[in-house]
């Protein structure tokens, strides 16, 4: 399972324009009230795939997995996560 930080959650989502804001994002910025939507989550989920070779089904994309950097690198991080 890979070790994924919050930063790098965040280096993803600023490097691939995924959430445009005028605020900094930190691990612990709300994505949804940044701009995180339904195409920008697709988006993420791609270049996270890519990134660092993890696998995510249409079912684990929710707003609870992807709150928040913190989040989305502790839940993606998580040894007992499954593999889709």
């Amino acid at each position: 399972m890979p070790d994924i930080s919050p930063d790098a959650v965040i280096a993803l989502i600023l490097e691939h324009h995924i959430v445009e804001t005028n605020e900094p994002l930190t691990p612990d910025s709300d994505l949804f009230s940044r701009g995180l939507d339904s195409l920008a989550m697709m988006q993420l989920m791609l270049q996270l795939e890519r990134q660092f070779g993890v696998r995510i089904s249409p079912s684990e994309m929710t707003r609870n997995h992807f709150a928040t950097a913190t989040v989305l690198a502790t839940w993606l991080s998580h040894p007992n996560r499954s593999m889709s």
